[in-house]
């Protein structure tokens, strides 16, 4: 996509991206996107706002990279100050967002630490709120995926870190945020088609994804009560550092994307939108929902 394209330019959807055959480029987890062949676009040629979010008060996850990162710049043209959460190995990439974010003319609060420890999301939504002087969104982005083939090699400890980061951690920052969450606020989980058609080889990924997806189901008619509404999006494969760092193994990396019906996989940028939507009051009788991003591999 060249800088004179917007979001809203008409192209071919299968063409608009690069598809595979991609370069094999193994990276530790969790990724930067920075080393990224090719880079992933979230959006930061390409999304024009309109001031959807104007005054809204975002908190983050897995902010320096992918959807996350994808989010934040989305959030911040359309009016949020955001509040940016990523591990302190991602600092690379999350200094770009930051700066991002504060180009828009919004406040970017970095606070970087792992959301697997419970102690920590308490601090992050405190944080968060004193910060920016309230929450009024919450998004749920950062996950674990580690590939493993057979659950002979799928050792307790790797279950319960993809556990930790990808569900226990959305239960104890919704928990902290709520009290904080004025009617109208919106929380937005990240699930992914693989709650829906899991993979083999991402046995313990795909569990916490449909745990994710039954979360969003039950704590949405919880909380509706109270006038905050809880919604998820459930991407198909979309390229980022998630991906060439354990979460496929790289002659998957290579191919990636390739099985979807658009033959390609998504972009971050394609994903923002759908996270505007559901944070924005455009989408107010819509709680409960799961929104899929697929590339064509249509959830049930």
């Amino acid at each position: 996509m060249s800088n004179a394209d917007n979001q809203f330019s008409m192209r071919d959807p299968r063409t608009q991206y690069p598809q595979p055959d991609f370069e094999k480029q193994p990276q530790s987890a969790p990724g930067l996107a920075k080393d990224m062949t090719p880079q992933p676009d979230h959006g930061e040629s390409s999304y024009k706002g309109f001031g959807r979010l104007d005054g809204r008060r975002a908190l983050i996850t897995g902010a320096d990279s992918g959807i996350g990162r994808a989010v934040a710049i989305a959030f911040a043209r359309e009016g949020a100050d955001v509040a940016l959460n990523y591990l302190e190995s991602e600092e690379a990439d999350a200094r770009q967002v930051v700066k991002l974010v504060e180009d828009a003319g919004r406040k970017a609060i970095a606070l970087p630490g792992d959301i697997g420890n419970e102690a920590f999301c308490k601090q992050l939504v405190s944080e968060s709120v004193k910060k920016l002087g309230g929450l009024d969104i919450l998004v749920n982005v950062a996950g674990k995926q580690t590939y493993v083939e057979e659950i002979a090699d799928l050792t307790t400890e790797q279950l319960e870190a993809t556990f930790r980061t990808n569900v226990f951690a959305m239960f104890w920052l919704c928990k902290a945020a709520l009290p904080h969450l004025p009617p109208g606020a919106t929380i937005i989980n990240t699930t992914s088609i693989q709650s829906y058609q899991p993979s083999p080889g991402l046995l313990d990924y795909a569990s916490t994804k449909a745990a994710i997806t039954a979360f969003t189901h039950a704590f949405a008619k919880q909380v509706i009560s109270k006038g905050v509404r809880v919604n998820a999006v459930a991407p198909g494969p979309v390229w980022t550092p998630l991906q060439p760092s354990g979460g496929q193994p790289q002659e998957k990396v290579e191919k990636f994307g390739s099985e979807a019906p658009m033959k390609r996989p998504g972009q971050p940028a394609e994903l923002a939108p759908i996270y505007v939507l559901l944070a924005s009051q455009e989408s107010s009788f819509v709680t409960g929902e799961v929104y899929g991003v697929t590339g064509g591999n249509h959830l049930p």
